[in-house]
């Protein structure tokens, strides 16, 4: 029993080994004239399918990295398997929030993740080349910027999330180098009235993007994720809203993308 026992586990570590592909591509930025690596998931069965596969892009927070994501969530390999998709994760750099920044003619990361990240993909993978096909979440920094980037590009996802996500960023005006990319909010009052997520919102129109925000009852982006989501509910734009235990920490997104993988399989089953 022993010997069948351990040789049953080293099957089904081999079957998840062997599971999913990770490569680590890069992506040559034309508005920022330079290399950006990505991390790219894709099924075990992606190659002898036939099919096209839907897209998730995941977003890291402030002072991450494209790599991070696998550190947090290891089984976002699983995911790809099970939930019959791809995952993407993009670089926004340690401070960029994902902005073509106003102030910093170098740093553009909207026009990155949006529009040359995506054509990448759809190039060199069997994507669902179509809004209908992607969706966009992240984590702090990522959550911010999922929303924001999924509100001004509507034409390129059709979903959206946030994981303990900056929606916010007046309240934080001194903080993770955020007037580095919008300027000092004392003299660039209009820029940070302009670029944060809650304000970018009232664009939104309902039904225009399924929406999923959830958020730690122990983190200090709670306040401003509470405030999203009723400026959300007076707008009647319907979405998805949880608040759990949990800190901004690993810890927490680390298992609130699962939550987010599977709302947006759902979603890409919608007709």
């Amino acid at each position: 029993m022993k010997r069948s026992s351990t040789l049953l586990f080293f099957f089904f570590l081999s079957f998840h080994l062997l599971a999913a592909k990770v490569d680590t591509v890069t992506v040559f930025s034309n508005s920022m004239q330079k290399e950006i690596k990505c991390v790219v998931i894709t099924p075990k069965n992606y190659k002898k399918s036939k099919e096209r596969f839907p897209v998730v892009y995941l977003l890291h927070g402030y002072s991450g990295n494209y790599r991070g994501w696998l550190k947090d969530a290891p089984q976002l390999t699983q995911r790809a398997d099970e939930l019959q998709m791809m995952i993407v994760c993009a670089d926004g750099g340690f401070f960029s929030w994902y902005y073509d920044s106003p102030i910093d003619p170098k740093m553009k990361y909207e026009t990155f993740v949006s529009k040359e990240l995506v054509n990448y993909i759809d190039t060199h993978y069997k994507t669902i080349a179509d809004k209908k096909g992607r969706a966009i979440t992240g984590l702090s920094m990522g959550g911010h910027g999922a929303l924001y980037l999924s509100v001004r590009n509507k034409e390129v996802y059709s979903q959206a999330g946030s994981m303990a996500g900056g929606v916010d960023i007046r309240p934080f005006p001194n903080n993770w180098q955020i007037k580095q990319v919008l300027g000092d909010i004392t003299t660039n009052k209009e820029n940070w009235d302009t670029y944060t997520v809650i304000n970018q919102i009232e664009t939104l129109k309902k039904g225009e993007l399924n929406l999923i925000i959830d958020c730690g009852l122990g983190d200090f982006f709670l306040e401003v994720n509470r405030n999203l989501h009723q400026k959300l509910m007076n707008l009647k734009i319907d979405h998805d809203y949880t608040e759990r235990p949990g800190g901004h920490n690993g810890a927490y997104w680390g298992s609130a993308v699962d939550y987010h993988l599977l709302f947006f399989k759902k979603g890409f089953g919608r007709k």
